[in-house]
């Protein structure tokens, strides 16, 4: 059996253990909610200062020159496009995940039915991220075009229909932490006329992803998550170079046209990632983004992303081993699978009952991670008790005392206490 002692020396072994010090942490917090909110880089609060003091509040406006403002979308996405298997000039930071999804899936549309009118369809998994879901809608409604929501296992079967024109997965499903095989899948709907449409929200910066690798055709990803931008961080967006310059985005705002200071009454898009720019750019989000996004820089030269899957792999075994052995017969069960290749990097826990109450017990106990309502699709009806593992920060040691703190929680009954009842706006 696992303990706090090996879990100790486990981590003077990390070879990632420097990049901890990247982050601030507080004391007494053992934070396992990186998939929801990444933790805050020590470099940012004086970044975003001197952005706010200096490059506006001295230089002004010419810091859209001075300082590089007006291709810093460009550059954050030349930073991390590497992360995700993409090439220098294909990504941009900007807008959020649903607006940039909005603008992926009405290109995709277009494509499609110029390509083949028809297809009708846009398939996805019934327990998307519902954001996802909803934008997907609305851009079928303004097409012509039916959503069908499936289960994964029935994902192959509608892509042979031969009607479906658009497949939109994400790729490490938010609620189990279950992935899909992005090559394999994008291969299958390829095959059958589709294209593959991926959301990276829980997967940029924690596992691997290799989006021209994969011949994926669209991606769209968060940046507050495990990128650590802060709180409503700017998104990223991905075409396929084959794609991207095919038609205009329809947010077609000044920052996406060719030449913005032409001011020209007509809308000429850019080449390529860049038209899918929108409006003036968000200076200080993007400022704060890019220390998180330098923080990765860092973890290359540690060993890169193979080294942080192998971190979080390990992390989430352990809590695995660890929740099975310390905590049986308190009702909890995993769903998150246990094969390597089919697991992002979180643990989900399922519980007949109570679930949101034990959350918020651990939570008072300065053990954060989160708590996802069961949707009915997949399997899932039970609530689910969520654990996001991120690399770059979590020790092992943190593992071993979170799993400490469920057994005592569970084993005491605290959870029933009524304040850990009360459920707040954001769970």
């Amino acid at each position: 059996m696992t303990t706090l002692q090996d879990c100790r020396a486990r981590d003077a072994q990390d070879p990632l253990r420097s990049l901890r010090e990247h982050f601030t942490l507080p004391d007494g917090t053992l934070y396992l909610d990186g998939n929801s909110l990444g933790a805050l880089p020590r470099a940012a609060p004086a970044r975003v200062a001197q952005v706010v003091a200096q490059e506006w509040g001295q230089d002004l406006i010419t810091s859209w020159n001075k300082a590089g403002w007006v291709d810093l979308p460009a550059r954050l996405g030349d930073q991390f496009a590497p992360w995700i298997g993409a090439g220098q000039g294909q990504v941009v930071f900007t807008d959020t995940t649903s607006i940039n999804l909005f603008k992926v899936l009405t290109a995709a549309a277009r494509v499609a039915r110029a390509d083949a009118p028809q297809r009708t369809r846009v398939v996805s998994e019934r327990s998307n991220f519902p954001t996802d879901l909803y934008i997907a809608q609305s851009v079928c409604e303004q097409h012509g075009l039916q959503l069908a929501l499936v289960e994964p296992d029935e994902i192959d079967a509608e892509l042979q229909a031969g009607d479906v024109a658009i497949l939109l997965l994400t790729h490490v499903n938010y609620r189990t932490g279950a992935m899909h095989d992005m090559a394999a899948v994008t291969a299958r709907a390829h095959a059958h006329g589709a294209l593959c449409v991926w959301d990276l929200c829980h997967s940029a910066g924690a596992v691997p992803v290799d989006l021209l690798g994969a011949d994926a055709d669209y991606a769209v990803g968060c940046g507050y998550k495990y990128l650590n931008g802060g709180p409503g961080a700017p998104a990223f967006v991905w075409a396929h170079p084959r794609l991207a310059g095919r038609f205009a985005q329809p947010l077609s705002g000044w920052f996406g046209h060719a030449a913005p200071f032409a001011f020209t009454p007509d809308y000429q898009p850019a080449p390529g990632i860049g038209r899918y720019l929108c409006g003036t750019q968000p200076i200080l989000s993007l400022s704060a983004l890019q220390c998180g996004l330098d923080v990765f820089s860092a973890a290359e030269l540690l060993g890169g992303m193979a080294a942080l899957r192998a971190k979080s792999l390990a992390l989430t075994d352990l809590f695995i081993e660890l929740v099975e052995t310390h905590c049986a017969g308190h009702g909890l069960a995993l769903a998150t699978p246990r094969e390597h290749a089919l697991r992002g990097s979180q643990v989900s826990l399922t519980r007949d009952e109570n679930a949101y109450a034990i959350v918020q017990a651990l939570i008072a106990r300065g053990v954060v991670g989160d708590f996802r309502k069961g949707d009915g699709g997949a399997g899932l009806h039970k609530d689910i008790l969520r654990f996001g593992f991120t690399p770059l920060y979590t020790r092992f040691e943190d593992v071993w005392r979170a799993a400490q703190h469920l057994r005592e929680v569970l084993e005491t009954g605290e959870w029933q206490r009524p304040q850990f009842h009360q459920i707040n706006a954001v769970t």
